[in-house]
């Protein structure tokens, strides 16, 4: 015969158990992330550097609709962001828009801070920015901004990105 103070422990450890064990089940997926959005990428169907951009994006968790496109200009224009930000692709992701070879981690900054803005841009193509950094450039980097980009058209920097290293 147990003691009762050993069968009332027992029984605590039981009923700790069965209420613990379903809320540790579901504790990894409570504690995940949640889902980053899907990026719609609209790109020319020959630029390369645009599939290597597409390529860091889904590196970095992201899911990527590729949409060819035969003249990005009109493109642009039509999705809203002025011609002074282009760059070779623009993309959207989560009611923003994202012009050129931006970083993924400035991408999740966006969706993170929720800015009022059309969305951020890397104008032009610089060396060593996401998609522009393959083996042809052997590490070489150009400075560059990520730039914010606002309703009126104006843009302020979002990040500075001056060295790799």
């Amino acid at each position: 015969m147990s003691h009762p103070v050993f069968a009332r422990r027992r029984a605590l450890c039981a009923l700790g158990a069965a209420v613990v064990a379903p809320l540790a089940l579901q504790l990894p997926s409570a504690l995940a992330a949640p889902a980053l959005p899907v990026v719609e990428v609209y790109k020319s169907p020959t630029c390369g550097c645009c599939g290597d951009w597409i390529k860091h994006l889904e590196a970095n968790g992201f899911k990527v609709k590729a949409i060819n496109v035969d003249d990005m200009g009109p493109m642009r224009a039509r999705l809203g962001m002025p011609a002074k930000y282009g760059s070779c692709h623009t993309a959207k992701v989560g009611g923003y828009l994202v012009e050129g070879h931006v970083p993924a981690r400035e991408i999740k900054r966006l969706l993170s801070e929720k800015p009022q803005a059309i969305g951020i841009a890397v104008p032009g193509m610089p060396i060593g920015s996401p998609g522009m950094d393959g083996p042809v450039y052997k590490g070489m980097q150009m400075p560059y901004d990520v730039v914010l980009v606002a309703r009126d058209g104006g843009a302020k920097v979002y990040a500075s990105y001056r060295d790799k290293r």
